[in-house]
């Protein structure tokens, strides 16, 4: 790094060259390990030096998935900032999505924020007296799976029934998202339609790029311990309806209908 960095320094690189510079660096770091980005990179690096660094200490790791939207607390569909998947419905929201790349059979794996915060509160108590070392995947792609192919559908729905409101306004109009489920398909769609180079470098290409690692994963996550540490709450009397984190304890369909979309919309959507 300390390399890379004189060397664009020596060239009079500007600091928005030396930033882009840097992160195609880390990029590559990462994948030269086996990560996509260097957000898991760096994450999987904590991961590490904690187990590495533990000691004696008994160590839990919790693993959450994608995070949304709250689903009860403080109050339904609170959010700060779109992350990830909520990115694309701000986009889609304001009128400017008309297709996504993804396996639309494929599993992605949500979880609500408030449930996140609860089993890691729960995980603590339960780990308060154990010497033992434990992993807890909080994810819904087992017990309470929902698809790519779903996703679309209910953004539809939701800003044709509630539009978006733009500077002037006038309500967005919003029309069906097409699925893309393959790379070559999507280079194709971009050429046939906006008329873009097949190249590697087009910014709608980084895009797909980015999101392919996820949107391609044919996979689910081991919640073993999270339903071992469900169980051990109900019998030993925690009270569920206040650090509840079942994921099948959610209706998909009502939740982004009524509480993810509604909280994009109120508190993401400027």
């Amino acid at each position: 790094m300390e390399e890379g960095l004189n060397q664009l320094r020596e060239k009079g690189a500007t600091e928005e060259d030396i930033k882009f510079a840097m992160k195609d660096l880390g990029t590559k770091r990462a994948t030269k390990y086996g990560w996509p980005n260097t957000y898991v990179f760096t994450k999987a690096m904590g991961e590490m030096l904690l187990w590495h660094m533990k000691g004696e200490m008994p160590l839990s790791v919790i693993r959450p998935t994608m995070i949304t939207s709250t689903y009860k607390e403080p109050f339904p569909g609170w959010i700060e900032g779109a992350r990830t998947i909520d990115g694309l419905s701000v986009v889609y929201g304001k009128g400017k999505l008309r297709f996504f790349l993804a396996n639309p059979e494929g599993v992605i794996d949500m979880m609500p924020a408030d449930m996140v915060v609860n089993a890691m509160i729960v995980a603590l108590v339960a780990q308060a007296n154990q010497a033992n070392h434990i992993i807890y995947h909080l994810g819904s792609s087992i017990s309470n799976p929902i698809k790519y192919h779903s996703l679309p559908e209910y953004g539809y729905r939701y800003f044709k029934a509630n539009p978006w409101i733009d500077l002037n306004g006038k309500p967005v109009k919003v029309c069906r998202v097409t699925i893309l489920a393959s790379m070559a398909g999507f280079r194709r769609f971009m050429f046939l339609r906006y008329q873009l180079p097949l190249k590697e470098d087009s910014s709608c290409h980084e895009v797909g790029d980015l999101y392919k690692p996820y949107v391609f994963l044919d996979a689910v996550f081991d919640n073993m311990n999270t339903e071992k540490l469900l169980s051990a709450a109900r019998e030993g009397e925690v009270e569920m309806d206040l650090f509840y984190f079942d994921p099948k304890s959610i209706d998909w369909e009502y939740y982004l209908l009524n509480v993810h979309l509604p909280g994009i919309a109120k508190y993401v959507m400027k």
